[in-house]
C-alpha cells in the first residue's frame, strides 16, 4: 500500500457535506462569536441562526481564526489516519488561520503541508477540488502543493451585496456610505485580489437585474477555465438564486455549474443578499 494523504480545508470553503464527502474532504471549523459565547461554523450554529441571532439581539457575530492549539490537535488526529496532510485555509490576507495552522505544521515536518488559498469562499473550494483531482490523479503531497499555489493565483471570486448593513454594522463600511449606497441603489461588486478584499464595480439597480448584468459581465472575460464555476450566495431569496443559476447554466460554459451556500464565516461579514459567481482562469 502507497503513501495515503487526506486533504484538508477550514470551514470558510463552503463546501457543503455532500460534497466534501465526494471527494474525501475533511474540514475544520473557524468559530462564530456573540460576546462571551463561540460556536464552531456550521457545527453548532446555521446561517440562518446567525442571522436570527443578529435580528433577535442586534448584536453583530465577530469570527475567530482556528488556534494553534486546535490545530495541532486537529492534525496529530489525521496523521493517525494517513500518512501526510495537506490543508487549505483561507486566504492569509484575510486571517490569520493560514500562519496558525503553518505553526502547528512545524510539529510534523514532511508530514503536514499548509496552503494559502488566497482565496475565500468556493474561491478556496475551487482549488480544493482540483486538488482532490491530482491527489485522485496520483500525485505527492508535495506536488499538490505545488500545483495548488499556482492554481491559486488562477480563481476569479467576486460578490454582489445588495444592502450594506451587515458590512456597515461590522465596521467595514461607514453609515454614510451605506446609506448613500442603498438610496442610489448601488450594488458594490467585491472582489478577491491578491488575497483580499476589494470594492470592483459599483451596480445600479435593482439586485436581481444587476446581478444578470454582473454575471453576463464577469464570463465575458476570455481565458476561463470551462471545467467548473460556482454559484454561491449568502441566504438569497430562491428566484434570485435560481435565475443566477440558470443564467450561467444557459451560457453553455461549463461542464458542472455548482450552487453553495455560504456557511457562517463568510455570512457574518456581508449579510443575506449577497450572491457571486466562482470560477478559474487557464
Amino acid at each position: 500500500m502507497g503513501n495515503t494523504i487526506i486533504l484538508s480545508a477550514d470551514s470558510t470553503c463552503d463546501l457543503s457535506p455532500e460534497m466534501l464527502e465526494k471527494y474525501h474532504i475533511t474540514c475544520l471549523p473557524l468559530y462564530i462569536t456573540f460576546g462571551e459565547t463561540s460556536y464552531r461554523d456550521g457545527v453548532e450554529i446555521t446561517p440562518d441562526e446567525l442571522y436570527k441571532k443578529v435580528a433577535e439581539d442586534g448584536v453583530m457575530p465577530k469570527t475567530s481564526a482556528i488556534s494553534v492549539g486546535d490545530f495541532l490537535e486537529y492534525f496529530e488526529k489525521l496523521l493517525q489516519e494517513a500518512d501526510q496532510v495537506v490543508h487549505f485555509t483561507l486566504s492569509s490576507g484575510l486571517s490569520c488561520t493560514y500562519q496558525n495552522a503553518c505553526l502547528a505544521a512545524e510539529d510534523f515536518p514532511g508530514k503536514v503541508f499548509i496552503v494559502d488559498s488566497l482565496n475565500l469562499s468556493t474561491g478556496e473550494a475551487l482549488t480544493l477540488l482540483n486538488a482532490a483531482e491530482l491527489l485522485a490523479g496520483g500525485a505527492s503531497a508535495e506536488e499538490i502543493v505545488e500545483k495548488s499555489k499556482a492554481y491559486a493565483e488562477k480563481v476569479d471570486a467576486s460578490f454582489i451585496v445588495d444592502n450594506l448593513e451587515f458590512l456597515r454594522k461590522g465596521g467595514r463600511c461607514s453609515a454614510l456610505s451605506a446609506l448613500g449606497a442603498n438610496l442610489l441603489s448601488i450594488k458594490p461588486c467585491i472582489e478577491v485580489s491578491g488575497g483580499k478584499m476589494d470594492v470592483g464595480k459599483k451596480y445600479r439597480g435593482k439586485f436581481k437585474a444587476v446581478l444578470q448584468k454582473y454575471v453576463e459581465e464577469r464570463l465575458s472575460a476570455g481565458d476561463i477555465d470551462t471545467k467548473r464555476i460556482f454559484v454561491t450566495h449568502a441566504g438569497c431569496a430562491d428566484d434570485v438564486v435560481n435565475s443566477v443559476y440558470q443564467a450561467v447554466v444557459d451560457t453553455g460554459m461549463f461542464s458542472e455549474v455548482l450552487l453553495t451556500r455560504a456557511g457562517c464565516t463568510i455570512s457574518s461579514h456581508c449579510g443575506p443578499d449577497t450572491l457571486g459567481i466562482l470560477f478559474a482562469h487557464n
